[in-house]
């Protein structure tokens, strides 16, 4: 079939709308039709080149939710009419890391990087060429074949544009601060950065009963929506929060600090360390380049307080567990998903989606497919 979508030629350029040839799925794949998908910070780290691919052109887009269209031989987990999210790591249920609870290190996420099917070969083509999809998936399309390992079954009274961001921003920041940074009732919390990922660690925080979120975060906008999703206090500044929680808590600090900015540079991990007191963790979720590895951070207080930083993929979550169970919160009025889409985009309105999202103007900007 035809369609069209959203591809990167080169690092540094914008995304271009192109016309796609798209393959009938083949064994373990199935064709879904996409209702919205999310425009998440991940994507610019590709456009941007901090994380390359292997070839180049790459369809962008990893979290999206729709309809099953088709089904390819020996899938067994889903049917044509499904509503599925799209999970942007796969989750295979067989693999070691799977079989231990550790979904969101399945084995098949080995092929976030590379971006073709399991086979190693492509059912996406563009100018005659071969194209990479973004996690596997490629959701800045109307239509995209993935492995069934990378789809969710959801309930189908459940808004697919509300759904799509359960297939990142939700469950990573709700995650990182669940199953990451395990947060307990009565605790302080700092958050590091208030976009899609962050608004949504602060609601786990609150979720998970903290008495004290602290949203840190240079945008007034940002500072303003994290009251919205449950944070306590706002500053523009990690100096300003440090002063301030050393205030709040009578000298004792942050239980957890939750690194969900945009782009992370070695600096900030220390100063998530200085937000902690004893026994604090850090969770660093955000992503920078694949070639930044100088860290500063006091290790002497790493030892004598006993602090751990803790790495965190998509939340530490387990998507066929979790991504339903969030959409459960969601449609009991526990869990705020609506409140997250700032502004709707049309396909060929992405580069002003990624604008708005550059300029601080979007919890997050979602596309929506007709």
């Amino acid at each position: 079939m035809k369609t069209q979508a959203a591809v990167l030629w080169d690092y540094g350029q914008d995304w271009k709308i192109e016309e796609l040839e798209l393959d009938d799925p083949r064994n373990d794949e199935v064709l879904v039709r996409l209702a919205a998908s999310g425009l998440c910070h991940s994507d610019e780290h590709v456009r941007v080149g901090d994380m390359p691919f292997d070839a180049l052109p790459v369809i962008g887009g990893h979290e999206g939710a729709g309809v099953v269209e088709k089904v390819g031989p020996l899938v067994t987990d889903v049917k044509e009419g499904d509503h599925v999210v799209l999970s942007f790591v796969p989750a295979c249920g067989r693999c070691e890391y799977c079989a231990k609870g550790y979904q969101s290190l399945c084995d098949q996420g080995a092929g976030i990087a590379v971006g073709l099917q399991g086979d190693g070969t492509s059912r996406h083509h563009v100018g005659g060429r071969d194209a990479r999809l973004m996690c596997m998936l490629g959701t800045f399309s109307p239509y995209t074949v993935v492995r069934e390992s990378s789809v969710v079954t959801i309930d189908q009274d459940i808004p697919l544009d509300k759904a799509a961001l359960v297939g990142c921003a939700v469950t990573t920041g709700w995650g990182t601060a669940i199953n990451a940074a395990k947060v307990s009732a009565g605790e302080t919390v700092a958050v590091m950065g208030v976009g899609g990922v962050g608004a949504n660690a602060v609601q786990g925080a609150k979720m998970a009963g903290a008495s004290r979120v602290v949203a840190i975060d240079p945008s007034e906008f940002n500072r303003d929506q994290a009251r919205r999703f449950g944070a306590t206090h706002t500053y523009a500044s990690v100096d300003e929060a440090r002063e301030a929680l050393t205030d709040l808590t009578r000298g004792k600090m942050a239980d957890a600090a939750l690194i969900t900015v945009g782009v992370v540079h070695g600096e900030m991990i220390g100063e998530a360390l200085s937000l902690v007191g004893k026994l604090g963790r850090v969770a660093l979720t955000s992503l920078g380049s694949d070639t930044e590895d100088d860290v500063k951070m006091s290790m002497f207080e790493v030892t004598a307080y006993r602090k751990t930083i803790i790495g965190t993929l998509f939340g530490n979550a387990n998507p066929r567990s979790d991504i339903p169970k969030l959409l459960e919160f969601y449609s009991r009025g526990e869990l705020l998903i609506d409140e997250l889409i700032t502004r709707t985009y049309s396909l060929d309105q992405i580069n002003q989606g990624y604008d708005d999202m550059r300029e601080h103007r979007n919890v997050r900007g979602m596309i929506l497919f007709d």
